[in-house]
């Protein structure tokens, strides 16, 4: 299956973004203007632009719809026990939890691809798409809430859920995005996932690890061996086919968004935190998800 080489080339981005900022020193402006040109304008055309062109049949995709809610759900009250059971810092941990419940879309489509063809495609889409969304105003909200700003105004504002909601109103109204529309879109699109990495290896840090050695513990483990648990649990219970529950298990063993990264460094949190698990969740898949997927193969 090669998974491994499909992971891969995100860890060599995080790596160029590194040496460009420490070794070729790169301006900390620099990045912070790249940060904003993601969060605010490449992101949100690569959300909208995808949810789009998904197709969205509501009443064959309920079970699916479900099935990732519930994921959602399950994998954001995991990652919020670390707040009780830990009492880490709470910026740190404001900005660490989506790491928890976020998923790189990125990789998930890649791989179901190679998995299962169209049909894994069509799956997984579905899947992203209904996800992000819940996913997004459940990361607005840790920040949010920690920064103490309003959280109705801060989702209202916040460009990712914006475009995504956008989108999946767009879809099921049966529009489709004109031919110089779609190509803007993607020309837009296709470069927010290489900033957006490249951003995230600009803030990687190793000093902030040791104060928050068991919150970053905590979150991975909930990532990449909790929720995969919790998506065979489903895929047992619930009427899925064998291609839905392989896609249903690798949405659960997928390392954490890029893109979280971007949402912390702009609402004020802790970057390097977020970098760190971004970083070390994306190394890690190249064992986990292989082994997890082994399950259903």
């Amino acid at each position: 299956m090669h998974i491994a080489l499909l992971v891969f080339p995100d860890f060599l981005l995080i790596a160029i973004g590194w040496l460009l900022r420490r070794k070729l020193h790169f301006s900390a402006e620099f990045f912070a203007g790249t940060e904003r040109l993601v969060y605010y304008v490449l992101f949100p055309a690569l959300l909208f632009q995808s949810i789009v062109r998904t197709p969205i049949q509501l009443e064959t995709a309920a079970t699916m719809i479900w099935a990732a809610a519930a994921m959602m759900l399950i994998g954001a009250l995991l990652s919020w026990l670390a707040w009780p059971v830990l009492k880490p810092d709470g910026q740190a941990f404001a900005s660490a939890v989506q790491c928890g419940f976020r998923f790189n879309s990125y990789i998930a489509l890649a791989l179901a691809t190679r998995l299962a063809g169209e049909a894994g495609l069509s799956a997984m889409a579905l899947l992203i798409g209904f996800s992000v969304p819940l996913a997004n105003a459940m990361a607005v909200y840790a920040l949010a809430r920690h920064a103490k700003t309003n959280l109705f105004g801060e989702l209202i504002r916040n460009p990712l859920l914006l475009s995504t909601v956008a989108g999946v109103l767009y879809n099921l109204a049966g529009f489709t995005l004109p031919g110089p529309l779609d190509a803007l879109m993607s020309r837009l699109g296709s470069t927010a996932i290489t900033l957006g990495i490249l951003c995230v290896g600009a803030a990687l840090a190793l000093g902030g690890a040791r104060d928050n050695l068991k919150l970053i513990n905590w979150i991975l483990v909930v990532r990449l061996l909790l929720l995969p648990l919790v998506a065979l649990a489903l895929g047992l219970l619930l009427p899925l086919t064998l291609v839905e529950r392989q896609m249903l298990l690798l949405f659960g063993a997928l390392p954490t968004a890029s893109s979280a990264y971007v949402l912390a460094a702009r609402m004020g949190g802790q970057g390097e935190i977020v970098a760190l698990l971004i970083s070390a969740s994306t190394v890690l898949s190249v064992v986990t998800i292989p082994l997890w997927m082994q399950v259903l193969l």
